[in-house]
C-alpha cells in the first residue's frame, strides 16, 4: 500500500514515531484476566444492590 504523504512528510512522522517515548513495551493482552476482573465487579455490585435494598426495605 502506497502512502499519500510526501517522503519528507514520511520522514517526519517516522522521526516521530522512533522518539523514545513512542517505544513503550507493553504487556501481552490478557483476555481470561479481564473476563475475571469483570466477573468479580458484577458479583460484588450485586452484592452490594442486595444489601442496600435490605438496608430500605
Amino acid at each position: 500500500m502506497s502512502s499519500r504523504l510526501t517522503p519528507e512528510d514520511q520522514q517526519k512522522v517516522d522521526q516521530y514515531l522512533n522518539l523514545p517515548q513512542h517505544q513503550v513495551e507493553r504487556q501481552p493482552f490478557r483476555p481470561w484476566r479481564l473476563l475475571w476482573i469483570t466477573l468479580a465487579v458484577v458479583i460484588a455490585l450485586g452484592i452490594l444492590s442486595r444489601l442496600l435494598s435490605r438496608l430500605v426495605l
